[in-house]
């Protein structure tokens, strides 16, 4: 049985939230991989579009990670999130984990969403979730607040441990 496969994103570029209610994926750049053996945060996609990734901060797909992929296998995921507000006019603040965040392999599907009532200062928010993962359908780790006006986020984890699943014999 083969060994697990390992993304781990970081950015500490802040990365400025609308005031919309609206979740937004957050984005991570490309030439800093703080680990991607397996290429499951590439600019290159499995459909072929390509980021260009100097400009990572202004395109949306920089924020997903494509389990497995290119080599592919499905599996069991654990995800693990970290996301630092920075202080600001909210009373609450959300992260959710999704499957096709941006509508590119067959539809959105949230989990793992949870809010938190803000306390005094910046918000320090850590997730983890397990779920099932698909290479041809990226994951994304997605975030909203409550404010009137646009909120900071100044750091940023998304890391995906992908463990095979074994079937028992038929």
């Amino acid at each position: 049985m083969p060994g697990v496969r390992v993304v781990s994103l970081k950015v500490d570029v802040p990365q400025v939230v609308p005031a919309d209610g609206q979740y937004h994926l957050l984005r991570f750049p490309y030439d800093t991989e703080s680990y991607d053996p397996w290429n499951m945060h590439n600019p290159l996609q499995p459909d072929a579009y390509r980021v260009p990734a100097s400009s990572w901060q202004t395109q949306p797909r920089s924020g997903l990670v494509w389990p497995g992929w290119p080599a592919g296998i499905p599996g069991w995921g654990t995800v693990h999130g970290l996301v630092y507000w920075e202080a600001g006019g909210y009373t609450e603040v959300r992260s959710r984990i999704v499957r096709d965040p941006l509508d590119v392999a067959g539809g959105y599907d949230s989990t793992c969403t949870e809010d938190h009532v803000a306390t005094p200062g910046g918000q320090y928010r850590a997730k983890g979730w397990g779920l099932f993962v698909d290479p041809q359908v990226p994951l994304g780790l997605m975030v909203r607040h409550n404010a009137s006006s646009p909120q900071t986020v100044t750091l940023a984890e998304f890391k995906l441990v992908i463990h095979p699943v074994e079937e028992p014999p038929a």
